[in-house]
């Protein structure tokens, strides 16, 4: 009995001295950041196309290993990983990248407009249902704006009506102030729903992309159900995940139709 026990704590200590040496150091994490940044750019100035793609590889592999291995949340870093797998060919790993990116950080340009060109060179031209079109126009500030700048503005508008609130009260100048006071609350009230909704939103709904090159989309988890679409769907098509099984998602287009895919064909945000 006491041998077992000590065997145990021995496999034990193993096992956890295995995932402490798994956590990447600051200094190799920078080391990998400026590998990576160095592959980039040599695979820029590459002259032969098979290799920089080969460089863009090595620069991937480096991007994944600080983002997965390092456990690093960075919109950069997903940016910059979009980028080489957008230059080396890969379509729906870029668009992948630059939706994490822009998850992280919404309102940078630059992810953005990388990441609407990434779509205009997908195969798929999956339109938007109008009434989400009319929706997002409606309620641009929603959508537009990142969560951290929702949660600022909140904060800043809410600071500013506090501040007149009391500034009427105290010298009497309601009549002044009631406008500029109507007009925080309300901005107040707007900035502070849309931060608890896009937090339930995020919480709740999944979406995902097609990393495979081709996948056939199907009326039921199962290689035998017909096809629920008359063309296979293509690397970059991106979708939400209504249902999760057994190696089968349940899918969402844009234009709100269905299908599943073999859950090995996609990959979630």
């Amino acid at each position: 009995m006491y041998k077992k026990v000590i065997t145990l704590f021995f496999t034990l200590s193993l096992c956890i001295g295995s995932f402490a040496k798994a956590e990447l150091s600051l200094e190799q994490k920078r080391e990998l950041f400026k590998q990576a940044n160095e592959y980039f750019q040599q695979a820029n100035s590459a002259s032969e196309q098979d290799r920089a793609k080969e460089l863009y590889e090595k620069a991937i592999l480096s991007f994944n290993k600080i983002i997965y291995e390092g456990n690093v949340k960075s919109a950069r870093l997903h940016y910059n990983l979009a980028n080489a797998y957008f230059l080396s060919g890969s379509i729906g790993r870029a668009i992948l990248n630059y939706r994490k990116a822009e998850k992280l950080d919404s309102s940078d340009e630059n992810i953005k407009k990388n990441l609407a060109f990434a779509r205009s060179r997908r195969i798929d031209r999956v339109t938007v249902n109008t009434e989400k079109k009319v929706v997002h126009t409606l309620f641009f500030w929603h959508y537009d704006f990142s969560m951290k700048t929702k949660f600022i503005l909140t904060c800043a508008f809410f600071g500013v009506l506090c501040l007149c609130g009391a500034a009427a009260i105290r010298r009497g100048l309601i009549g002044q102030l009631t406008a500029v006071i109507v007009i925080c609350g309300l901005l107040t009230i707007l900035f502070f729903a849309s931060v608890v909704i896009e937090s339930k939103s995020q919480a709740s709904i999944s979406y995902g992309v097609i990393t495979a090159g081709e996948v056939i989309a199907r009326q039921g988890d199962g290689q035998n159900y017909p096809p629920s679409f008359r063309e296979s769907l293509h690397e970059g098509t991106e979708f939400q995940l209504l249902e999760s099984r057994p190696r089968w998602y349940h899918i969402k287009l844009t234009d709100n139709s269905t299908g599943w895919i073999p859950s090995d064909a996609a990959e979630l945000i």
